[in-house]
């Protein structure tokens, strides 16, 4: 058991649950549980399996690195892999049987040579750009980096299994973008096809399509802050308009308590001055463990990040410091070192969330999530068997990269 004094606790029945409700969001397609940047802060392989428990069939992950420590974690179901540049372990990833995506002809190139050196049949999603602006193949360029894949595929070295996009709006479902983006999206699926391609999957839909969007849901719709029940449309509604219950509680302990008199200023160059004689508190963690600096907060204009000690409601007074922030318990407040601190949860009995934080630092709750950082313990509850059983089977990735497999502990 970790002595430090937070911990964020993930629950992986929340995780299989939302699944399941993403699923029934989306009937109609198969649903890859993106995973990426260890599992949105949860933890890569605990996430992981616990998406596969909830009926996910493929999942996602943006790096290389985090692809083979999924497959080296033992998940047996369909991998995609997509953000990398020159010095991808190309021929480690065909090794491993994980799909690749193709966002630029250079791509191409290395999966064909890597495809060759490996005696590997390569399966290839290709990306196309359909107005986002970053990374995948221009309209204009698809039909030259199909024709080179094609001519790899009749040599058998890939096959082109998967048409792909993102959108730049989703979160606003009714925004222009996202018909337009659709219907180039569509365009490329027919030239791909028309050109002798057989698509197993095309994919557009995120999280926030997944759940506002089923016209787009295709064959495969790849949510990602949704499998961690946070709602990618918090303007719309949040978790539970969607059937979505949030994974993480982020919580830590008291460590000084003590009275100061009005006028006392808080925490560097005194952004909070005491306006009364009060109780303040000291929360041992700040934005090395991802307590975000901007979430610092002042009298009278801008109070911080929120918090909750003892059942009440409080918020981060002064600037949030590298290891540490300061809360302002009030005149009558009867805490003590070692009482919890609940950061975010479920908003459960008026506790704060992800997204209070998110509004409190002018940011969203994928920032929030994802930026907690490594040195902070994860604790899993909620294990299935099968959670338990690879728990101990398999060796995390120093740094947390492949997360934090506990059963009924903690790790880093």
């Amino acid at each position: 058991m970790s002595s430090y004094p937070a911990r964020a606790v993930v629950d992986l029945g929340a995780i299989r649950s939302n699944v399941r409700a993403l699923a029934d969001h989306a009937p109609t397609a198969a649903v890859m549980a993106v995973v990426k940047a260890d599992g949105y802060g949860h933890g890569l392989l605990p996430t992981a399996r616990a998406a596969v428990d909830g009926g996910a069939t493929w999942l996602g992950a943006a790096q290389a690195d985090e692809a083979l420590a999924l497959r080296a974690g033992g998940l047996d179901v369909r991998v995609l892999t997509w953000l990398y540049s020159t010095g991808v372990p190309m021929e480690a990833l065909l090794l491993a049987d994980v799909d690749l995506s193709v966002a630029a002809p250079w791509a191409l190139d290395r999966v064909v040579a890597a495809a060759r050196a490996t005696g590997r049949t390569a399966r290839v999603h290709l990306k196309v750009d359909t107005g986002l602006g970053r990374n995948g193949l221009t309209p204009a360029d698809l039909p030259d980096v199909l024709d080179g894949a094609l001519r790899a595929q009749a040599e058998g070295a890939l096959r082109v299994t998967g048409v792909w996009s993102h959108l730049a709006f989703a979160d606003e479902p009714d925004h222009p973008t996202v018909r337009r983006q659709a219907e180039v999206f569509a365009d490329a699926v027919r030239v791909v096809e028309a050109a002798g391609a057989t698509l197993e999957v095309r994919h557009l839909a995120n999280s926030a399509a997944t759940l506002t969007n089923p016209a787009i849901h295709h064959d495969l719709v790849r949510p990602g802050l949704a499998v961690y029940g946070l709602s990618p449309v918090p303007a719309l509604g949040g978790p539970g308009a969607y059937g979505l219950t949030p994974a993480m509680t982020l919580e830590a302990e008291l460590a000084t308590v003590k009275r100061v008199p009005a006028g006392h200023g808080v925490s560097y160059a005194h952004a909070y001055v005491t306006p009364a004689e009060t109780v303040l508190g000291v929360v041992p963690i700040g934005y090395a463990d991802g307590v975000p600096r901007h979430a610092s907060g002042s009298l009278p204009d801008h109070p911080g990040g929120p918090v909750q000690v003892g059942g009440r409601r409080s918020a981060v007074a002064g600037r949030v410091c590298m290891d540490q922030f300061v809360l302002d318990l009030g005149p009558d407040a009867r805490d003590v070192a070692g009482d919890r601190v609940e950061l975010f949860g479920t908003g459960a009995a008026g506790g704060p969330t992800a997204e209070d934080w998110a509004r409190a630092a002018g940011t969203i709750s994928y920032e929030i999530v994802t930026r907690v950082g490594a040195r902070v313990p994860r604790e899993y509850v909620g294990e299935a068997p099968s959670d338990a059983a690879a728990a101990g089977a398999a060796t995390d990735h120093e740094g947390g990269l492949a997360g934090a497999v506990a059963t009924g502990g903690s790790a880093a």
